[in-house]
This record gives C-alpha cells, sequence and structure tokens, in this order.
C-alpha cells in the first residue's frame, strides 16, 4: 500500500508542540481523546500512520508525564461495551492499565466519574483497590454547564477530591468518550490554582484535522466514525474572528467553548490564552500527510467500512434507525456505493453459488461466503460447510493460495477434524459444530507437526495483515476477533448466517 503519511515527521512536531506546552506552566493537563493504543481508524485513514503513534510519544515523555484514567460510572453500571476489544469499559481500564505499565508509563490513578453510588461502580473500586491502584470518586458537578459561579467553587469541583500528581504532564485518558476526562482536568486545574499552581490545560487530537478543508474525505471519514454521537465538522468560528484563519472543528467543542473558556478565566483569574477551541488542541496531522490523493482514498474506503458496522449494528440493534441513516446519507454525499469496496461483490457472488447449490436442501445456516483482497489485488474466497465457517475457509484457502499450494490438497487431516467436530457436538453441546478460525488455526497447527507442507502454509498467515475482508453474514464473535487479531478490515453485510435467533458462534 502507497504511503499518504509520514509517521516520524508527527512523532516530532506533536512532542515538539507538547513540549512547548508545558514550558508555560507548573504542570499541563493534557486530555488524550481517541485510542492511547491500536488507533486503527487513523492508521486506516492515514496509511502510514503507526497505530500506536500515542503511545510511543508518551513513552518519549515518560519521565515528565503521568496518566491519570477515567470512566463513567453508568458506563460500568450497564457493562457498555468497547466495539473494537468486545470488552466491557471496567475490563478496558484494566488492559490499559497493562499495557501502560508495558510501556514504562506511571498511571497515577483511575477516576470514577459522575459516581451516584452505582453498585458495579463500588465493586470496581473495591476490585481496583485491591489490586493497589489509587480510585478517586468525582460526583456531577453542581451547577455544570451554565452556573459558572458554582461550579468554579467549593460546591463544584471542590467538592472532588484532589489528586495527588508529581510529574509536570499529565495525561488524562478513558476508555472511550463521555468518560469525564475535561471534567476531571478542569476540576484539577481548579484545584491547582487554589494551591497557587500555575495549571494548564490542553487536548491531545487527532480528528477532525484542522488544517484539512471540512468537506476533505478524511474529515468526513471521522464523521462516519462517531455516527453515535452525531459529531458533525464545522468551521471554527472563534478561529476566524480571532485569526482570520479556517480551521475545522466539531460541534461539541465549537459548542463548549465559550462556558470553558468562561470556567478556565474563572479558575485563573486572567484572561484565557485560547482565543478558539483549535486553540486548544496539539494536532499535527495535516501537516505530515505527504500524499493527498492516497490519504482521500483511504478516507473513502473507511467511510464504506463505517457504513457496514452501523448497518450491523443496526441489525443487532445496538444503534437506532437514524444512526444508520446519517450513514447513508454520508455514503450519498460522497457517491460512493457498498460495491466499491472491491471485497464486497466477490464475497456476494461466492455466496448466491453456494445459495444455488442448496435450494433443494434445507439448512439452518444462510449460504454465506468471505473474500479476502490481498496486497497485490488477488480476491480468494470461503464458503461455509458443515465443518468450516465461511471465514475459516476463507483463511484456509488464502494461505494455500499464498504458499502455492493446489487447491485441492486438504490441509487438516480428517484425523484431527473428526475428534474436534465430536467433541464440540457430544460434550460441548455447540449448536453449530463449524469449526471457527480460531479451532481451524489451532488444529493447522497440530496437523503442522507431522506435514511441512502445512507449516509453509502456517508461515504465511503474517502475509493477511492489512488484507481486506468482506462476509456475506455477520460473523460470529470468535471469527470477528480472530480476524481482527491478525490485522484483517473486516466488514459484514447486515444478515445473519442462521435462521435461529440465538447467535453467539
Amino acid at each position: 500500500m502507497k504511503k499518504g503519511f509520514d509517521a516520524e515527521k508527527y512523532l516530532q512536531e506533536q512532542s515538539k508542540f507538547i513540549r512547548e506546552r508545558v514550558k508555560n506552566y507548573d504542570k499541563l493537563y493534557l486530555e488524550f481523546g481517541g485510542k492511547l493504543l491500536g488507533d486503527y481508524h487513523a492508521k486506516r485513514v492515514l496509511p502510514g500512520f503507526d497505530e500506536n503513534a500515542k503511545i510511543k510519544l508518551l513513552h518519549s515523555l515518560r519521565d515528565a508525564a503521568e496518566i491519570i484514567i477515567c470512566v463513567y460510572a453508568g458506563d460500568i453500571e450497564r457493562n457498555k461495551i468497547r466495539g473494537d476489544f468486545g470488552i466491557t469499559y471496567d475490563m478496558d481500564v484494566l488492559r490499559l492499565i497493562d499495557d501502560l505499565g508495558e510501556w514504562e508509563l506511571d498511571v497515577n490513578s483511575v477516576v470514577i466519574t459522575r459516581y451516584d453510588d452505582q453498585p458495579a461502580a463500588k465493586i470496581f473500586m473495591h476490585k481496583l483497590q485491591n489490586r493497589g491502584i489509587k480510585v478517586y470518586l468525582h460526583k456531577s458537578t453542581k451547577g455544570y454547564p451554565v452556573d459558572v459561579n458554582t461550579i468554579v467553587s467549593e460546591e463544584g469541583y471542590g467538592q472532588n477530591p484532589y489528586i495527588e500528581t508529581t510529574k509536570p504532564i499529565v495525561v488524562v485518558t478513558a476508555p472511550g468518550p463521555g468518560s469525564g476526562k475535561l471534567a476531571t482536568c478542569l476540576s484539577q486545574l481548579y484545584h491547582e490554582w487554589c494551591r497557587g499552581k500555575i495549571a494548564g490545560y490542553s487536548k491531545f487530537e487527532t480528528f477532525p484535522v484542522w488544517n484539512v478543508p471540512l468537506n476533505h474525505p478524511l474529515n468526513k471519514a471521522y464523521e462516519a466514525a462517531t455516527l453515535d454521537l452525531k459529531d458533525v465538522n464545522m468551521i471554527d468560528s472563534f478561529h476566524m474572528d480571532a485569526y482570520g484563519e479556517v480551521a475545522v472543528n466539531y460541534n461539541r467543542d465549537i459548542e463548549a467553548f465559550p462556558v470553558l473558556k468562561r470556567i478556565i478565566e474563572k479558575i485563573t483569574g486572567k484572561e484565557s490564552v485560547y482565543k478558539s477551541p483549535t486553540d486548544m488542541g496539539v494536532n499535527r496531522v495535516g501537516f505530515s500527510i505527504i500524499d493527498d490523493e492516497v490519504v482521500r482514498e483511504a478516507s473513502l474506503q473507511e467511510i464504506i467500512r463505517r457504513y457496514f458496522k452501523t448497518a450491523c449494528d443496526y441489525k443487532k440493534g445496538y444503534v437506532d434507525y437514524e444512526v444508520f441513516e446519517r450513514a447513508q446519507l454520508l455514503m450519498n454525499e460522497l457517491g460512493l456505493s457498498p460495491e466499491d469496496r472491491k471485497v464486497v461483490g466477490a464475497a456476494r457472488k461466492a455466496a448466491e453459488e453456494l445459495a444455488k447449490r442448496w435450494q433443494d436442501d434445507a439448512h439452518d445456516n444462510v449460504a454465506s461466503a468471505v473474500a479476502i483482497e490481498l496486497e497485490d489485488g488477488r480476491i480468494i474466497t470461503g464458503k461455509c460447510s458443515d465443518i468450516m465457517t465461511a471465514a475459516s475457509a476463507a483463511i484456509i484457502n488464502t494461505i494455500k493460495e499464498l504458499a502455492s499450494i493446489n487447491d485441492e490438497l486438504h490441509l487438516i487431516s480428517p484425523v484431527v477434524i473428526e475428534p474436534m467436530l465430536k467433541m464440540k457436538k457430544d460434550y460441548l453441546g455447540s449448536k453449530s459444530i463449524a469449526l471457527n478460525c480460531e479451532e481451524v488455526l489451532l488444529a493447522l497447527a497440530i496437523c503442522a507437526t507431522t506435514n511441512p507442507m502445512v507449516q509453509v502454509c502456517i508461515d504465511q498467515l503474517g502475509k493477511l495483515k492489512g488484507c481486506q475482508v468482506h462476509s456475506t453474514a455477520i460473523l460470529g464473535r470468535s471469527d470477528e476477533v480472530c480476524l481482527q487479531k491478525l490485522g484483517m478490515d473486516t466488514t459484514c453485510d447486515p444478515e445473519y448466517s442462521t435462521h435461529k435467533l440465538y447467535y453467539n458462534n
């Protein structure tokens, strides 16, 4: 894939601007939006972007930085799930603490925000404390967002406990949006200034990209990624008024800026150094784009991927029709069709062929297929069967193709497959005994001990990273996770693979 982004330049520029900001303060509270690790959205829309750029930057600043993690009590209570990892927000906090530790970054504490004695939040607090992690409880801020005098008082931010920090840069991050990062930063600002310390606030931004045109596909892809949040990119009128310069921001930041500016000025007792919401962010993404056409095309493809994801989420009942409708409108606005994603047509054609073969037979499952596009443009398909899921078959067929192995040759011996199918059916009580991707890969590993040809195929798995995948049916969670671990970009048609209502294979 052609590169459209200079990752090294981005790291240097972003780090430089953060260091310049912290010079003005005793302590800088830096709100981090998006993902600290595995920012695959950025990697997809900015070919060349390092998905771990943020964590690498923080690693370079580790001697000067410590981290506070926020999680909203309501998200813990309702078991909100991160779509990319399939884990709840509270579990993601634990994962994030472990990951940060591996990068030699100090986690100061966890803040449970808008806490109101929720039972699940209380259990999570005890779980963290029992593992030696400091936990702070922040209740909803009295007077927020209108009554600034109450917000910036002992009744408002003063009700929150002060978080003791020791380093000049305090990164405030969270598992997802709406976790209370901004409120935590402002609460800390209040306490710092009450203690006579000069503290500042800034945001680590990635999207939208302020110095890229409003309707550029890169910024449109951000809208596609935040359809459920109803984020809309806008021209920052405050920035235009202050500097006569066009800058792109999004509706929530622009709407909140007047109140946020007043709160900061009330805390500090002086005029804010920020004239616009764009000023608050540290965002050097636009300066590191080296091939605009490559970024445009990658962003359009991401919008199509997001369309499919939203369609599946609507089918599952995770989002309402209004969200799906916005995805359709965005596709129409840019003149995009689902078939503009090359693997879609190939997968649907394979599924139609299978459906014709099945038309005279009764099946619990729907005739489904998966197509995989390789880096060189070749497309390989796999179809579901009683033995394998469509995703498993596609993986097998693809690694055979990459290893130049005859398609007629079987990689997995019946001596291995038959006991696995029997185990799933007779002892594990599985409704569907077809082997999923992980089970097929384990079977391959077993067969490789006696068949060198299988090992040659296994050695091709690394080439699947970055490949495009489409399934004509919603993947079971196990297949979805396995393809994700292999680094493949997957979409699905919003159809279930079975006529049965219970769907959890």
